[in-house]
């Protein structure tokens, strides 16, 4: 084995290293009702709940903060849709659970969606989740016909 591919795996192995002082959780991931399961166990993870659900209070905080994030610029005005979905028409593609809604803002989507967990408290982010939850669905759901 020559020089290159010895120094290739030493790199690897000191990369693939935990870091002092951290310890790997065996809880990584976030379940939601809503997850599909295979078989009869449920994954390993925590389970998020929202400590303002149903709070006018913040859900009026959430409304000022949907507002001051610019959310309304992409996600149009009472958030009923404009260059990215509706949130409140009831139609979700990753899932319409208070932790998933929270994990979309917090961590963002693919496609658009950016990640503002680094960016403003998970209490404004759960008050964000609340403010959509207390929109009523809309009269009418825009959809395009496929036939």
């Amino acid at each position: 084995m020559g020089l290159r591919p010895v120094a290739a795996l030493l790199l690897v192995a000191a990369a693939c290293r935990q870091p002092e002082g951290v310890t790997r959780s065996s809880r990584a991931a976030i379940r939601y009702d809503q997850h599909v399961v295979a078989g009869t166990r449920t994954p390993a993870g925590d389970t998020l709940t929202n400590p303002v659900a149903g709070s006018a209070e913040a859900a009026a905080q959430g409304e000022k903060l949907f507002g001051a994030m610019n959310c309304d610029g992409c996600h149009g005005g009472g958030a009923t849709g404009f260059a990215a979905p509706s949130l409140v028409d009831g139609r979700w593609r990753y899932g319409g659970a208070d932790a998933a809604l929270f994990h979309s803002v917090f961590y963002g989507r693919p496609r658009g969606m950016p990640a503002y967990g680094g960016v403003v408290s998970e209490v404004s982010i759960w008050q964000l989740v609340t403010y959509l939850r207390s929109q009523p669905l809309p009269p009418t759901v825009p959809t395009q016909s496929w036939r």
